[in-house]
């Protein structure tokens, strides 16, 4: 079955008709979503798929899941125990969800790093993404990294490989996507 890694910015907490239109595509087709515990884009794509009573979708979380609102089943993850809990920290479940899919729908408000790093992550598994950008109300096709550039300059920003370079991942696109970012530890729960 197909699966597809589902994510976005904190900042983006409901979701117009067109990001709906899409879940309900995905959810047509039957296709397993893979989405992340956390308040923002996670909660309202989870809100959207509880609302619909779809089943086929697993949250992925760290130790302590923040939103599971639809009792999924849920995949844990664990970081070291003395880890600061920021944006690489939540990355580590994001990692898993990108080599675990077989394509990305980011929901972006144009700032996110994280949301950008989850992009990243697809592309170097050779993975698309469909890209929403919030602020132009416009979707895009991210296949390669020239098509992440472009997005990035419609977003405002001129020096898209300087800025990507900003987001901790080394030089993006140079290399595989890394096996571990940190040690991961999954356990599989099921409710």
């Amino acid at each position: 079955m197909t699966t597809v890694f589902v994510a976005g910015s904190r900042a983006i907490s409901k979701l117009n008709e067109q990001i709906r239109e899409r879940l309900e595509n995905i959810m047509r087709q039957q296709l397993s979503v893979l989405v992340g515990d956390a308040n923002g884009a996670d909660k309202a794509v989870q809100a959207y798929l509880a609302k619909c009573a779809y089943r086929n979708v697993t949250v992925y979380s760290m130790e302590v899941s923040r939103n599971n609102v639809g009792g999924w089943p849920i995949k844990r993850h664990f970081g070291a125990p003395t880890a600061k809990h920021d944006r690489h920290y939540y990355g580590i479940k994001d990692l898993a969800m990108a080599k675990n899919a077989a394509w990305g729908f980011m929901l972006w408000d144009g700032e996110s790093k994280g949301t950008l790093t989850n992009v990243v992550n697809l592309l170097n598994t050779r993975k698309k993404t469909l890209l929403y950008l919030g602020p132009q109300r416009s979707f895009f096709n991210v296949c390669t990294f020239e098509d992440l550039y472009g997005v990035l300059n419609v977003s405002g920003i001129e020096n898209a490989p300087l800025f990507l370079n900003t987001l901790g991942l080394g030089d993006p696109g140079a290399h595989p996507l890394r096996d571990s970012v940190r040690s991961e530890k999954v356990v599989t729960v099921e409710r």
